[in-house]
């Protein structure tokens, strides 16, 4: 099976022959190509910008409201943000618990020589409670950020870190207050 992109026409050829529900698959994996080429690099307008803007704001903002801030259908926002999230432009919708409620702890981590940072980090992300990984430069070589239902539950967490293999050093602040 063959798929050729040329002058924006998609043709797809085959020496056998192929099941409908077969080729309807290969034809929605080439159409979603290229829709997603679209974000590789820095392609997304002005209104996707503003899309993300907003949702990092209130990742709960219907769409309806989306495009009337945006000034697009809510149609059109439904499909900007299922391009997003299916081209790796947005990764995941999550819930960030407030202040009163839960406790949020960033957590610089060094890693052994022998051991690959980006390992290490793997088995950082598993552990539960954390919430994000930054593979980082400098003296410490991962940020941790943690977040719990308070204190206890992040300094657990913490230990859980400190016993992985390849962490050396760790420095851990808890958040007071964001904003």
């Amino acid at each position: 099976m063959n798929l050729r992109i040329s002058n924006n026409k998609k043709e797809i050829t085959s020496e056998k022959k192929l099941k409908p529900k077969f080729l309807v698959k290969i034809i929605q994996k080439a159409l979603n190509f290229s829709v997603h080429k679209k974000y590789l690099g820095s392609q997304m307008d002005d209104k996707d910008k503003q899309i993300i803007q907003l949702l990092k704001k209130n990742g709960r903002a219907s769409y309806g409201n989306l495009g009337n801030k945006v000034g697009l259908s809510e149609g059109a926002i439904r499909k900007r943000i299922k391009t997003l999230t299916n081209s790796g432009v947005i990764r995941k919708f999550t819930v960030k618990i407030g202040e009163i409620e839960g406790a949020e702890a960033i957590t610089l981590l060094a890693t052994s020589p022998s051991s690959p940072t980006q390992e290490v980090s793997k088995r950082i992300k598993e552990i539960p409670n954390v919430e994000t990984i930054y593979e980082v430069t400098g003296e410490y070589d991962i940020v941790a950020v943690i977040t719990g239902m308070n204190v206890v539950e992040v300094n657990e967490c913490i230990e859980k870190i400190r016993r992985v293999n390849g962490i050396m050093k760790t420095n851990t602040m808890i958040v007071l207050r964001s904003r």
